[in-house]
């Protein structure tokens, strides 16, 4: 099953699994960037629907997904761990650059969207501290401070479902802020983790 949510930015879709891949079509006047995407064909339709296609953006290194076969089919280019979209409405962040990992985020100022592939994440085994959204398990001891002080409304993940409101700033910030600290939570919280995983 898949999860599809509309929101200002676009769509996204989420696959209801363990990890909730999270997939998303960022829309602005008739074109469509496609980030991270998963191949479903329900919620792809759905993304046909909101103009013509731009790109398909892969915002990690290592989230080669469908990127590619996707881009294939709608004829546009595959940009991995861009630099920068040409003629998009947002602009490209580097998060982490390094011989393991190398992440992209994307920042749309005027709608106050913020879309991650890895760093962040809405899932229990991101987000174990107190608010929604926490720091990748192996990336707690170098959290991402680039993203902090932003004040997103709107956060895209790439593994759970967005969040939006006025308590995402927060929690973002927060989450980067209590990495370190809230480590320990994690370790606590693997076995229900795993127990969840294999069901």
């Amino acid at each position: 099953m898949t999860r599809i949510v509309e929101h200002p930015l676009g769509l996204s879709w989420v696959m209801e699994e363990p990890m909730q891949r999270g997939s998303h079509a960022i829309v602005d006047a008739g074109r469509v960037w496609l980030v991270d995407p998963v191949d479903d064909a329900r919620a792809l339709g759905r993304v046909a629907e909101l103009g013509a296609p731009a790109a398909v953006v892969q915002l990690l290194d290592r989230h080669n997904r469908d990127c590619a076969a996707i881009a294939a089919r709608l004829n546009v280019p595959h940009l991995k761990v861009p630099d920068a979209v040409p003629d998009a409405p947002f602009q490209t962040l580097r998060v982490i650059r390094n011989r393991f990992w190398r992440e992209a985020a994307l920042w749309w100022p005027e709608r106050r969207g913020l879309v991650v592939a890895e760093v962040l994440g809405t899932v229990p085994a991101f987000a174990v501290g107190d608010g929604a959204v926490g720091v990748h398990p192996m990336v707690r001891m170098t959290p991402p401070g680039r993203l902090r002080g932003m004040a997103p409304e709107w956060l895209l993940v790439g593994h759970g479902p967005p969040v939006h409101g006025p308590s995402v700033a927060a929690d973002v910030d927060r989450a980067i802020a209590r990495s370190r600290r809230d480590a320990p939570k994690l370790v606590l919280k693997l076995p229900s983790l795993i127990r969840d995983a294999r069901r």
